[in-house]
């Protein structure tokens, strides 16, 4: 595994498919992003490491649009700007993220036993937090039953 790090495009196959990215016409942006999401998100079996890196490094795009996000690209994510990706990839990106940590992908299993594992796992939760909030606790009940 060519990874150097826990972030999104820290690893060979992202930083790939951020150079990916900036090779294409615009508007064929969006769709790159979509495909690989879907990919991730619904896999036919076992979700393979290059899928599951690149699926990170997509949902890492979509979090760099949310209001609540941050830039998510280091020195090897795309370096041309994206289109505004539309607002129903986040909950793909978050079904992506959720296949990536699960015990269907091998990018879950090899992250497993690496030392850096629970920070790694971290930052994925992170990143899914931003599309889909947990919801607080709530303290007081609005009304009495």
């Amino acid at each position: 595994m060519g990874t150097w790090d826990i972030g999104p495009f820290d690893n060979d196959t992202a930083a790939d498919f951020g150079g990916d990215l900036d090779e294409v016409a615009l508007e064929e942006r969006e769709s790159m992003i979509r495909g690989v999401l879907k990919r991730a998100a619904d896999p036919a079996d076992y979700l393979g490491i290059y899928d599951g890196e690149r699926a990170v490094a997509a949902a890492a795009l979509v979090v760099a649009q949310h209001p609540d996000g941050e830039p998510a690209c280091s020195n090897y994510g795309p370096s041309e700007p994206l289109p505004e990706l539309p607002a129903d990839l986040r909950m793909l990106a978050v079904d992506a993220l959720d296949q990536a940590v699960s015990d269907r992908s091998e990018l879950a299993e090899i992250w497993a036993e690496a030392a850096n594992w629970s920070k790694w796992r971290q930052d994925i939760t992170r990143l899914r937090d931003v599309l889909d909030a947990p919801i607080p606790p709530q303290e007081e009940a609005l009304f009495e039953i």
